[in-house]
Formats: structure tokens, C-alpha cells, sequence
């Protein structure tokens, strides 16, 4: 009879690749404990999940180990711990956040904003603490988006507390001026505001910050890519042609700054007609995948033009904090799962030290 050994568990687990990072479980694997043919195993991930999602895991890991002859019985335990990981040239993490993550698309009009903000939800939904700061000075939107409207307090005359809203941190220009005010800036001012409203903010303990970048490679991504310490970047497109065109240019972008994309989302993929419920691809097919492909870079997933999640960003509650449960959400969740789980394999940080746990152990097996 063929015996169980720690060594065989951690073996059989390095074929067994996670489903959100498409890295092998092995390199989670922090206990592994062996009695006759049984086996206990402790997996430490790198991104959050929550309960349900972790047990889904845990269930499939637990298949693969006891479809091995060795093994008749298998429990699994999932937690997991976020770190800050590794940013461009010499730059130093932000205080009171470990991860920077940018939205870009290169191109307006392709419903990064609202990726944006559903993201933000997707991984506080996962366990993870998490703000949004909305760089488009120009034409900010997050604070009609989340609903949040008035100047943020200040306790100190140099620096500004976030808004709150569904459980973020939020911070935009739009706090700061009125609605219908023009930002009749030129280039220094826009960064220089940005670079304000980034480091001024008092973030409190932020496992993610997702910054809503303005469309184009201009002088506010050339001010990222120098000063700002970025981790990771997602890349958000349509199908159509001309919008995968300024994709490719902003992808290109963070290449030459050396800034990981994480993946690519195809936004509006397809169209659902909200009386019967008909799927078409208006804009054409596959785009973001290609480019995925073509740039050996992840396909996060794709996004329907929904008229729900249209509705829920104008009434201020974003569709994965007002409709949690919907086929809308899940598809955002998905996306989450997936960037947060690709940043994780991107080296570590050691300038902020260990992470946080933010989900607990899953029930065993």
C-alpha cells in the first residue's frame, strides 16, 4: 500500500492549479499534518475570499486530495493575508495602504468609472479594506456614482478624512468644488491636485486602493508612473476597435514604467435587453481576449451593457452594493477574485511588513 507522506500532499498539491490566479496551490500550502491516510491542510492565500468562495476552494481541494489512492480522508482550511507588494523604480508604498491598483482605459466612454467603483465593492465584498480615489479632475464622477456629496473634514488644516460610503474610503475632486464647476486647469495643476488629494488623505489601513484614472497617457499617468507607487494596473475596454486601439496604447504605457498589468476587463461585452432578455454583441466580439492574448496578460472577465448597472451608478449605489446577489455582482466578484489573486503572485513589499488576516479559517471538510 502506497503511504501518505507531508511531501506527497505537497507534491499532489503543486498540480493543482488555484482558479482565480492560475498559480499551483503548492506554493499556498502553510501545514500539512498526516495521520495514517489522513490528511490536514492549511492554505494561506495572498487575496481575500469570502465564505462562501473559500468553501468552494476548500471543496476542491479536498476532491483532488482524496482522489488519490493514498489519501482516504482529506481537511482543508483556508485563510488569508494580504501584503503589500512590489511598486516602480525607488518608490516607497503609500502610508496607510498597501496596494495601489489603477483603472485605465486609454479611451473615455468605456464605463471605467463604473468598473471602478464595483471593483472597489467586488474586493470589500471579498473581506479586504478598501478606498477608491477618483483621478479625473477633469471630469470626476465617483461622488454621484457612491451617492456622497459635501467637503470633507479636515482636523488639521493640511490634511483631509476620505468620505464614506457602502463601507469605502472615497476621495475626488468632486467633494471639493460644485458639480457643474469646470476645471479649467492646465497640466501642472491637474497633477499637482491629484498628488494632493492622494497624499493628503488620511487612509486608514487600506489592503487596496483603486485609483479611477482620467482616459488617455497624458501628464496625469506620466505623473503616476514617476511619483506614485503603483502594484498592479487593470486595463478596461470595449469590443469595438477603436476603443481596443487606446487599450493597447494605455497597456504599452504601463509596460514602458514598469507598472504589472493584471488583466484585462471587456466592459459592454454584450448587450441584455431588459424586456426580453435577448444577448447580442453590439460592439463586436472577443476584442478584449484577443488583447489579452496578444499581451500574454490575464482576461479578468467581461462585463454585459446592463441597463441595471447604468441605473444603480446614477442613483448613487453602485449594482454590487445594491443588487449583491445578482448575476451583475457575481460577474464583478469574479473580476475581483482574479486581479486581487494576480497581484498576489507579484513579489512582495517588505517595507510594510506582514499583512493582515481579513478571512478566517474555513469550516473543514
Amino acid at each position: 500500500m502506497i503511504e501518505t507522506s507531508e511531501t506527497s500532499v505537497r507534491q499532489c498539491l503543486a498540480s493543482l492549479a488555484d482558479p482565480y490566479g492560475d498559480t499551483p496551490l503548492g506554493g499556498a500550502v502553510r501545514a500539512v499534518g498526516v495521520d495514517g491516510r489522513k490528511v490536514s491542510v492549511d492554505l494561506a492565500l495572498g487575496y481575500p475570499l469570502d465564505d462562501g468562495a473559500r468553501a468552494e476552494l476548500a471543496a476542491l481541494v479536498q476532491t483532488h486530495l482524496q482522489a488519490q489512492p493514498e489519501i482516504e480522508a482529506a481537511a482543508v482550511s483556508i485563510h488569508s493575508r494580504i501584503y503589500s507588494h512590489r511598486v516602480q523604480q525607488a518608490l516607497a508604498p503609500l502610508g496607510g495602504v498597501k496596494n495601489i491598483i489603477v483603472v485605465a482605459s486609454g479611451k473615455g466612454g468605456v464605463g471605467k468609472s463604473t468598473v471602478s467603483a464595483n471593483l472597489a465593492l467586488a474586493l470589500q465584498a471579498e473581506g479586504a479594506r478598501v478606498g477608491i480615489l477618483d483621478a479625473d479632475i477633469y471630469g470626476p464622477s465617483q461622488p454621484r456614482m457612491f451617492g456622497v456629496e459635501g467637503k470633507p473634514d479636515s482636523p488639521d488644516g493640511k490634511t483631509i478624512v476620505p468620505k464614506q460610503a457602502h463601507g469605502l474610503q472615497i476621495m475626488s475632486i468632486g467633494f471639493l468644488i460644485e458639480e457643474d464647476t469646470p476645471m479649467i486647469w492646465r497640466g501642472p495643476m491637474v497633477t499637482q491636485a491629484m498628488m494632493q488629494l492622494l497624499n493628503d488623505s488620511r487612509w486608514e489601513q487600506l489592503d487596496y486602493l483603486i485609483m479611477d484614472l482620467p482616459p488617455g497617457t497624458g501628464d496625469i499617468q506620466l505623473t503616476l508612473s514617476q511619483k506614485v507607487p503603483v502594484a498592479g494596473a487593470v486595463v478596461v475596454t470595449t469590443p469595438q476597435d477603436i476603443a481596443l486601439l487606446d487599450a493597447r496604447k494605455a497597456y504599452k504605457m504601463f509596460e514602458k514604467v514598469g507598472v504589472p498589468v493584471l488583466g484585462v476587463v471587456e466592459n459592454m461585452a454584450t448587450h441584455i435587453c431588459s424586456n426580453c432578455g435577448h444577448e447580442e454583441a453590439i460592439f463586436g466580439a472577443g476584442g478584449g481576449r484577443q488583447m489579452a492574448e496578444d499581451y500574454a496578460v490575464p482576461y479578468l472577465g467581461a462585463l454585459p451593457l446592463d441597463i441595471r448597472i447604468r441605473k444603480q451608478a446614477d442613483d448613487g449605489a453602485p449594482v454590487v452594493a445594491a443588487l449583491p446577489d445578482s448575476d451583475l455582482a457575481g460577474h464583478y466578484r469574479q473580476i475581483a477574485r482574479r486581479a486581487a489573486a494576480r497581484l498576489a503572485a507579484q513579489p512582495r513589499n517588505k517595507a510594510l511588513g506582514l499583512g493582515s488576516v481579513v478571512v478566517q479559517n474555513a469550516p473543514e471538510g
